[in-house]
């Protein structure tokens, strides 16, 4: 009976894991990026393989092909990005095992090649600046986005830490106010906010890294349709011309 008492309880809980992972119903700050800014690619990718790669895979993106995106060359792309690889044609896998990532934070961190298009970058950046201080969590912090999350602030050094405030709304229940530092990062809150956009920045690109030429492509296609549609109307008028 203990043992079917735990099991409900471990499928309930991985549950609320997955509906709080799936949906946020808080006001998400703007990201304010810009996919075409490939300095800031160039950043958000030195950023997720520096901080995030550890942990977290990219399965869906090879590394040539950021080279051609980021608009770097092999060698660039080899020094400073391939930490974890030996060809540029291989994939981005995490260096962590994903079974002892799952025995650690209780389930594998999931991959993040299509983690903008399913969250948006809004969602991403303010996941980067959404941690606080919890002292009931296992790893000592909790996220306003994401309340229960099991991935540690891995970015503490740069950001530092921060405490929430909570209000209460007129039925006691605790509303988020505002966040106050506890401890200073080696960045600036200015300085973290660029490193958040430009990482969230980074995971939108890799989302969808034919982004530019689609669209490029869509408006000569566009273009194509408009004088088609302009010859066709001309074509038309001439052999009607004689019917009454």
């Amino acid at each position: 009976m203990a043992d079917a008492k735990r099991r409900l309880t471990a499928i309930v809980a991985l549950l609320a894991s997955g509906l709080a992972f799936g949906a946020t119903d808080i006001e998400l700050e703007p990201a304010g990026n810009d996919p075409d800014n490939v300095n800031s690619l160039q950043r958000g990718a030195r950023n997720f393989m520096n901080y995030c790669a550890g942990c977290h895979s990219a399965k869906y993106v090879r590394y040539n092909t950021l080279a051609r995106g980021l608009e770097l060359s092999e060698d660039q792309l080899v020094q400073n990005l391939m930490f974890n690889a030996q060809k540029p044609f291989e994939t981005i896998q995490a260096s962590m095992r994903m079974d002892d990532a799952a025995r650690w934070f209780g389930q594998p961190p999931p991959d993040m090649s299509l983690i903008a298009r399913a969250k948006g970058t809004d969602y991403v950046f303010n996941f980067l600046k959404g941690f606080y201080l919890d002292p009931e969590s296992p790893t000592g912090v909790d996220n306003r986005v994401l309340p229960g999350t099991s991935m540690p602030h891995v970015l503490w050094e740069l950001q530092g830490f921060q405490q929430a405030i909570f209000t209460e709304d007129e039925n006691g229940n605790p509303v988020f106010d505002r966040f106050e530092p506890a401890t200073a990062g080696s960045m600036s809150a200015e300085e973290y906010d660029e490193f958040a956009r430009d990482t969230a920045n980074f995971l939108q690109y890799i989302s969808e890294p034919i982004r530019s030429t689609r669209r490029v492509l869509g408006v000569w296609v566009l273009m194509f349709l408009v004088v088609f549609w302009i010859i066709a109307s001309m074509l038309k008028k001439q052999i009607w011309k004689d019917v009454t």
